[in-house]
């Protein structure tokens, strides 16, 4: 799982190639840590074909918003550092972070 922050997102994400599914999290965000187990095996399952990473918005407050993510939990795909698609609040689950993969591939 590789943990994305500002010194580190725009080479990890926005020059990536290929699909990249990024976890935006907070420290106090109670959803988002029931969220990990998934977002953990979904990384495993799909290691081959996506990166999976996490940025804590707690400590990357400007670079989350920069990314328009303004509430969570949000899970955001991005393609060859596209942005191409995202799940949020309800949709933010498993299902939808298949659905979103899925969409990508």
């Amino acid at each position: 799982m590789l943990e994305v922050n500002k010194d580190n997102f725009e080479s990890e994400v926005l020059k990536a190639e290929g699909l990249v599914l990024v976890d935006f999290w907070g420290e106090g965000c109670e959803p988002c840590k029931a969220l990990m187990p998934e977002f953990e095996l979904l990384a495993s399952d799909y290691a081959d074909q996506v990166t999976f990473a996490k940025l804590n918005t707690s400590q990357e407050r400007k670079l989350a918003i920069s990314q328009r993510v303004l509430g969570l939990p949000t899970i955001v795909l991005y393609k060859n550092g596209e942005r191409i698609g995202e799940c949020t609040k309800e949709q933010a689950n498993r299902s939808g972070m298949i659905a979103l993969i899925e969409k990508g591939l």
